[in-house]
């Protein structure tokens, strides 16, 4: 319930909308270039994690190899620094505020999705 109730105010008051359309936009110019759909695909999982992040995390996935280490440093040169920095200004504004702190916290843990998001997977925690 705890969770619910955060990510219910994260998506209203901690930015959680408008960092989701950001990785929205990101996805719609990679899926119209036909080559970066795989980070297009990546950017809308970033995208459902920014919308409601508490109570799940990212894990790397398996079978993720060397190909997509070299899509993460094409991604980062392209789209990830300016999504990481999103969310570390939306995460240092809102630490300003004693209420604010756990959803500055959630920013900064989107930092490294944000970086590297291709090899990753979104899981729930117990």
């Amino acid at each position: 319930m705890l969770r619910f109730l955060l990510n219910v105010l994260w998506l209203v008051f901690g930015g959680g909308f408008v960092l989701a359309l950001g990785y929205g936009v990101a996805a719609l110019i990679c899926f119209a270039l036909v080559i970066t759909i795989p980070f297009g695909v990546a950017s809308l999982r970033l995208a459902s994690y920014a919308l409601w992040p508490f109570g799940r995390t990212l894990v790397p996935k398996p079978g993720a190899g060397v190909a997509s280490g070299l899509a993460n440093v094409l991604w980062v040169l392209l789209a990830g620094w300016w999504l990481a920095l999103s969310h570390i200004l939306a995460g240092v504004a809102l630490c300003v505020t004693i209420i604010g702190i756990p959803f500055g916290v959630a920013n900064f843990k989107l930092v490294p999705a944000a970086l590297w998001p291709l090899g990753q997977a979104v899981v729930e925690t117990p």
